[in-house]
Parts: C-alpha cells; sequence; structure tokens
C-alpha cells in the first residue's frame, strides 16, 4: 500500500514521504495512529494544503521532546531482583518497571516511548532507549541488581557477572587438589620419573627372584 507519512518514520521516511509498506503494517498502525494517510489523490492535496502547518507543529512537538530529553538522558533506575548465581533473574525486567523507575525521578515517559527488544533477564547495566519524538531519541540506563551495594558497584563501571565467576573459580580451586602437570608431555604421557622409579622396581624384584634360585 501506498501512504503518505504524517511524521518521521525510521527506516521509512519523513513528513510528506510517499513510501510503499504492508498492507497489515499500514491498517494496523501507521493509518490508525495517524502517522499516515493512503497516498490517493485526494489526501494528497489535503496533505500539500496542510504541509506548512504540519511541519511547524512537528518542529515545535521535536523542541519539546529535546528538552525534556535533555533532563532525561543517561538517567540510571536501580531495579532490585532475586537472581541465580548465575545472574539469571527469577523473573525479568519489562518495559513498565521502566516508565515506574524514572517517574520516581520526576521523568514523565509513557511506556509507548520506551523501546525494549525482549524483557531484561539478568542482572547487569542495560541501555534501554526512550523515544520521546520521532525524531529524538534518549538512553536510559537499568541498573538490574541483587542488592544496592552491587548495584553502586555496576554503576561504577564494575561487572558483577564476570567477579561472580573469578570468585567462583578461585573457591572450586581452593577446595580441590590440583596435580602439577609437565607441561612438554604429550596427552596421556608418563613422565620418565615414573618410568626410571618403575625400572628400578622391576630389576629389583628381578634381582630377588634370581638370588632365590641360586639358594636353591
Amino acid at each position: 500500500m501506498d501512504i503518505i507519512l504524517l511524521e518521521r518514520i525510521e527506516k521509512l521516511g519523513t513528513i510528506g514521504d510517499v513510501v510503499t509498506v504492508k498492507d497489515g503494517y499500514a491498517r494496523n498502525f501507521l493509518l490508525p495512529q495517524k502517522k499516515a494517510l493512503r497516498a490517493n489523490d485526494a489526501n494528497k492535496k489535503v496533505f500539500e494544503a496542510n504541509r506548512e502547518r504540519l511541519e511547524k507543529e512537528n518542529a515545535e512537538k521535536r523542541g519539546e521532546a529535546e528538552k525534556a530529553g535533555a533532563k532525561i538522558d543517561g538517567a540510571s533506575v536501580v531495579l532490585i531482583r532475586a537472581s541465580s548465581n548465575a545472574g539469571q533473574l527469577y523473573g525479568s525486567v519489562s518495559v513498565r518497571d521502566i516508565v515506574a523507575g524514572l517517574a520516581e525521578q520526576g521523568h514523565d515517559v509513557d511506556k509507548k516511548q520506551v523501546i525494549l527488544g525482549s524483557p531484561i533477564k539478568t542482572i547487569g547495566m542495560h541501555d534501554v532507549t526512550v523515544a520521546l519524538h520521532p525524531e529524538v531519541q534518549v538512553i536510559v540506563k537499568a541498573n538490574v541488581a541483587r542488592s544496592d551495594d552491587e548495584a553502586e558497584l555496576q554503576a561504577q563501571g564494575v561487572d558483577v557477572l564476570a567477579q561472580m565467576f573469578e570468585d567462583e573459580q578461585a573457591a572450586s580451586s581452593a577446595e580441590g587438589f590440583t596435580e602439577a602437570k609437565d607441561p612438554t608431555l604429550e596427552p596421556g604421557e608418563i613422565p620418565a620419573d615414573m618410568l626410571e622409579d618403575s625400572g628400578d622396581e622391576g630389576d629389583a624384584a628381578q634381582d630377588a627372584e634370581t638370588e632365590e634360585k641360586a639358594e636353591d
């Protein structure tokens, strides 16, 4: 379906562009949301008659969004969640959680403006995009941790998951005995000193047997 864009749509175009999209995308999203018009002769005339007003309104909205974005950009939302030792959350962090966290800081953001490809399911620092306007996007941080102390470490740049792995490895090494290995040996090869010892024991056994026969 050919449509006339009434606002900038990422990967499609900007105001006034006539583009072709799938019928379902147009009918289910672009047209009902008033982001576009069907590109027929009547709508083209209506659009051209209102182009100046539409572009002016868009510029005003963009300016308001830029001001709001300057306040929100770089904000960090701390979300305390339970997780496994591997850092997998027992549950997930959703768009609603991000919106609530921003609201607590005084940022009025609609859940439709938060772009989260999929729910967050691990602890760590996660970038979340907030689209305040088709031409204005900012990034906020979702600091997902198991405690306030852990969140503080992550805010300082500490990779908590990597530190957890290192601690587990160190604990495992301390609990178990690690046998020293000769780096020059091929896999399955017996050290030379063991061969010598085995040879000495074999010679001693043979000597003892010879002496017994001599006495007989």
